[in-house]
């Protein structure tokens, strides 16, 4: 059977000058970008905004509202921007007195494919140019300055924070990078090959990689062939001896006959998570259609979390990417349910 193109080509005489990014094998996450600028103008103006006595009516009000509809504008008015379902957008007017100035804030936020940056950069210009509008009958000497990106969070790339610096109180609000921090981990990987030294074990160093990026400690990284007596011993026998907080393996998770690793698992863990594997392989569909074929899986072995992965480096990596944002929460409620005490 013939595998479909999900991009068609077109044998044409010319070129396109442009191309939208297809992101249908993106996967969605919860995404988030604040954006600020400011304007400036002389005391008579400032005051007049600030009493609420300007000839037009709340100047602050109507960029608030201006700024809301500036968002959901985005991709009508900048044409290789995808249309959003903007789950909030919020501004919020900072008046300084000293300076004559006032600096809006602007956060959208949507659960989509892709980030929203370009609707919080479209808030703030909205709500700026909307106070320009109503306030220029009195000071016609306005300007604006300073419009940029804050942050961004979500998607593949995680958290970008300017560069330049953004306001303390933000700061003080972004999620954790070190989201392990001071958890103990180990890793155990199933291949043939590998454990033969005729493949070169890649999984098992993306995986140490990614949860010391996140701040955990790895306490080893081990390879062994696809043996069910094998991978029982060693499962066991870290848990018992390292008593890390989480196990990760990877492989052995496929429909193919040496692929034991979730049978395994289910035949010594205390307790099986199903709903674990459910997840990774219900998130997996946005990257292939085939992701049914996977077969995993999570279960507590002792007071160690054990998450049975993909072996291939590719569906590690988008497994990763899928556990990252709540692993870290995952594991304290596991560690308040009791299995501290087992430690």
């Amino acid at each position: 059977m013939k595998k479909s193109n999900e991009i068609l080509s077109f044998p044409v005489s010319h070129t396109p000058n442009f191309t939208m990014i297809d992101v249908g094998r993106k996967r969605p996450t919860r995404r988030r970008a604040v954006a600020c600028g400011t304007i400036h103008m002389n005391s008579e103006a400032f005051s007049a905004i600030r009493t609420g006595s300007l000839p037009k009516g709340n100047v602050l009000a109507l960029a608030e509202a201006a700024g809301i509809a500036g968002a959901k504008k985005t991709p009508e008015l900048i044409p290789m921007c995808h249309t959003l379902p903007l789950d909030q957008v919020t501004i919020h007017c900072d008046l300084d007195a000293h300076s004559h100035a006032i600096t809006v804030y602007a956060q959208a936020v949507a659960f989509a494919k892709t980030g929203v940056e370009m609707e919080a950069l479209a808030a703030v210009n909205s709500a700026l140019l909307t106070i320009w509008d109503l306030t220029k009958g009195t000071d016609p000497n306005l300007s604006i300055e300073g419009i940029r990106l804050l942050l961004k969070t979500g998607g593949k790339s995680g958290t970008w924070v300017n560069p330049d610096g953004i306001p303390d109180w933000l700061q003080a609000q972004l999620p954790d990078p070190l989201s392990l921090r001071g958890k103990r981990v180990s890793v155990l990987v199933m291949s043939d090959r590998a454990s033969a030294g005729t493949y070169k074990d890649e999984s098992g160093a993306l995986l140490k990689a990614c949860l010391e990026q996140a701040g955990a400690t790895v306490l080893s990284q081990a390879v062994i062939p696809d043996n069910e007596n094998k991978i029982s011993t060693s499962i066991l026998s870290l848990c018992e001896k390292e008593k890390p907080d989480l196990l990760l393996t990877s492989g052995g998770t496929g429909p193919g006959p040496r692929d034991v690793t979730p049978d395994v698992l289910r035949g010594i863990a205390n307790r099986i998570l199903e709903g674990l594997g459910d997840v990774l392989r219900s998130e997996s569909l946005y990257y292939t259609d085939t992701a049914w074929l996977s077969r995993a899986t999570a279960g507590i072995v002792g007071a160690t979390l054990v998450i049975a992965l993909p072996g291939s480096p590719k569906a590690v990596r988008e497994c990763w990417d899928i556990l990252n944002p709540f692993i870290g929460d995952a594991l304290e409620k596991i560690r308040k349910q009791g299995y501290e005490d087992e430690k």
